[in-house]
């Protein structure tokens, strides 16, 4: 609406008698705009009794509720247009109460699933028939991720988290005969790798450098402790119940304790919407601690195959691992170092070309590092990338927060329903012998114990709570990613080898393996979401980019 006409050229005024003016005055038809404007702005200086002759202190003269204009001198006309809202009605809806209530849930699901239909239907009209057949490798394979988000839809609407939805696609999906791939493998294993990368970035970027240098011992303490309490009970008991030899138990408990980040990210990033356990560093705490306890599992795991599975030197084998950390250091830090600077703050696309350059960055660091023979560096390079680069974006003044963490979630929104159901896929029912099911289920439940109390008794001596620390113990629990990758890599590399002696051994640690994801992945998320209401504390603040990063480093202290 016009609010405001100012015609005060000097040549109109100097030609007009005061006269013609005051006749003009009196015949001014008054514009509605201005006088609903007038009206509003009237009923709100008597609301609040800070009228002096319709002017404020400082002289300016307003208008409406949201426009105060300064008296201009100046000889120009101008013209003030502001729009005045309205209280609206409620608009009247025929849906059920219950859709009305779920539907901003629900929504953005369905619109992931129309995407998938229309890039169906783009396939089939632009592929030729064999690839956009339902019946092809490549459809199958898009079958199951839409599958998967329609089953998460679903079992969100039951209150229940929605990867446990799409897990049950992917165990259904492999048990009916569906998963059959041919000729795509490379495309799964990449999808795979993809989620593992936006993973791997946002738990980079979740850490906070003030926090974990208060934090450092706390951090050693929780994932050195309960790693080799698990490890050893796994070995132990796998060498009287399985009959594996010390080497091969070794290795299953390094798959076994592994904790998974697709998991504990998607729960934390779901706390972290509600506010629970921010202000006092938990988020950090558990994120430094999954992610230290990855690449110590995935290290290890790395140099105890090839002990087993020794093709070369001895000593090159042990090396290995230690020069895969190097690289992925040097390599991530190189990277997130380049992410302060380029592109430059000022470009106009800079937090679009940043979300690209670093989502390139860290599948170049797991894709690369395998094809130089160094996988540890992987997952650690993406971690580093992130890290490096999220601690120079929070030094930025708060106008140019980096918007990267916010593309990855949505990223994310794509690939969750490809990783769990990914995941779920490796759940082949046809595996499972009735004695080695019994067996490795009582390894995994006693090692399970003796991880989360060695866990437990880790976090004593900080200044949390028994809830906080209960739940930083239960974050160990959930086991789904790392061991997806892990589990079936013995057993491979033994087809590989024809190292037919093995065989059995490596279809016992897959189907442990497999138990553990069926087991802990579902039951770990729910208790996690379940329990945080009841067990954390809901934070306050505007939910702002440095709202977390700020409480953990005002609260690291706490840790030591």
């Amino acid at each position: 609406y016009i609010t405001s006409v100012e015609d005060e050229v000097a040549g109109e005024l100097a030609s007009t008698t005061p006269e013609q003016l005051q006749s003009e005055n009196s015949e001014v038809t008054p514009i509605p705009s201005i006088d609903l404007a007038m009206a509003l702005q009237e009923r709100k200086r008597q609301s609040h009794g800070d009228v002096t002759n319709g002017n404020d202190a400082a002289g300016f003269i307003p208008l409406t509720g949201g426009t105060v204009l300064p008296p201009t001198t100046t000889n120009t006309t101008t013209i003030t247009m502001t729009s005045v809202s309205s209280p609206t009605s409620p608009v009247s809806s025929k849906c059920p109460a219950a859709v009305q209530r779920n539907w901003p849930i629900v929504s953005q699901p369905l619109a992931l699933l129309t995407v998938f239909a229309l890039l169906w239907a783009i396939a089939a009209a632009i592929l030729p028939a064999e690839l956009s057949h339902p019946s092809g490798g490549l459809m199958r394979l898009l079958f199951l991720f839409v599958g998967a988000q329609t089953c998460g839809v679903l079992v969100s609407l039951t209150g229940l988290p929605d990867m446990l939805g799409m897990l049950f696609w992917g165990v259904l999906y492999a048990n009916v005969g569906w998963a059959d791939f041919a000729g795509y493998q490379r495309v799964e294993v990449f999808l795979r790798e993809m989620a593992l990368v936006n993973i791997m970035l946002l738990a980079g970027l979740g850490l906070d450098y003030g926090a974990l240098r208060s934090l450092f011992r706390f951090i050693m303490q929780l994932t050195l402790v309960p790693t080799v309490a698990e490890v050893t009970t796994v070995a132990i008991l796998s060498r009287y119940l399985l009959a594996l030899p010390w080497l091969w138990g070794v290795l299953l408990g390094l798959v076994v304790t592994a904790i998974s980040p697709n998991v504990v990210v998607t729960v934390l990033l779901r706390l972290k919407e509600e506010r629970l356990g921010l202000n006092k560093g938990i988020h950090t705490l558990i994120i430094a601690v999954t992610s230290c306890n990855d690449v110590l599992a995935i290290f290890l795991f790395g140099v105890i195959l090839g002990l087993i599975f020794t093709t070369g030197n001895l000593t090159s084998q042990i090396l290995q691992g230690p020069i895969g950390i190097v690289i992925g250091l040097v390599y991530g830090t190189a990277c997130g170092l380049a992410l302060l600077h380029l592109p430059s703050y000022q470009a106009k696309y800079s937090n679009g070309l940043r979300f690209t350059v670093t989502a390139l960055a860290g599948t170049l660091s797991v894709v690369g590092s395998k094809a130089v023979g160094y996988p540890t560096a992987g997952a650690l390079g993406c971690i580093v990338t992130a890290f490096v680069a999220g601690t120079g974006w929070r030094r930025r003044p708060p106008g140019e927060c980096s918007e990267v963490s916010v593309y990855l979630d949505l990223l994310w929104k794509f690939l969750k329903p490809v990783s769990f159901s990914l995941i779920g896929k490796e759940v082949n029912f046809g595996v499972l012998a009735g004695e080695t099911v019994l067996y490795g289920l009582i390894t995994l439940a006693v090692a399970v114990l003796f991880r989360l109390t060695s866990a437990y008794l880790s976090t004593l001596g900080s200044e949390l709570n028994g809830r906080e620390r209960a739940y930083v113990t239960l974050s160990g629990f959930p086991k789904a990613t790392v061991q997806a990758a892990l589990g079936p890599a013995a057993l491979d590399l033994a087809r590989s080898l024809n190292a037919t002696d093995q065989y059995g051994r490596a279809q016992t640690v897959l189907i442990v393996t497999v138990l553990a994801i069926i087991l802990t992945a579902p039951l770990g998320a729910l208790l996690m979401i379940k329990l945080a209401p009841r067990w954390l504390k809901q934070s306050g603040g505007s939910g702002g980019c440095d709202d977390e990063d700020g409480a953990d480093a005002r609260n690291g202290h706490r840790y030591r």
